[in-house]
């Protein structure tokens, strides 16, 4: 990100807490050599990792256990020209711990498409950046809103 761009820097908190307001989010994942997003619904952990929740059998869970991969969620308004992105890359793992398990079940996201076999995958937070656009202002000032 430069440094004059017009964004704002998010630091790791602000990023945390914005995307502690969205529902849904975008896994960045690779499928057969080339990149591939999938938009998931999400939760985040206590420590600020990553938590899906899906079909055991997914293509998701085959292609992300033991990757590094790029989660991002956004909010943006178009009309006022403003918003936020934030991207958590890290390792993703496939929670097996039983007791990890059962918390998650109770606490941790909702599958909107219910399945008899569910898996939670957690994606480590081990880089956290965001950036912030506010009404189109910029180093240069404000765009005339047409």
């Amino acid at each position: 990100m430069y440094r004059n761009d017009g964004f704002r820097e998010l630091d790791r908190q602000e990023c945390l807490r914005l995307l502690a307001k969205v529902p849904v989010g975008r896994v960045v994942h690779t499928r057969h050599a080339l990149p591939a997003v999938l938009p998931v619904n999400f939760a985040l952990d206590g420590d600020g990792a990553v938590l899906l929740r899906t079909s055991a059998d997914s293509e998701l869970v085959r292609a992300v256990e033991g990757a590094v991969v790029a989660f991002e969620a956004d909010e943006v308004d178009a009309v006022a020209r403003s918003g936020w992105s934030v991207v958590v890359t890290g390792p993703a793992s496939v929670v097996t711990d039983p007791a990890e398990r059962r918390r998650l079940a109770v606490s941790g996201p909702r599958s909107w498409v219910p399945w008899p076999r569910e898996a939670f995958v957690r994606i480590e937070p081990e880089l956290v950046a965001g950036r912030e656009l506010v009404g189109g202002r910029s180093m240069y000032g404000l765009d005339a809103l047409l």
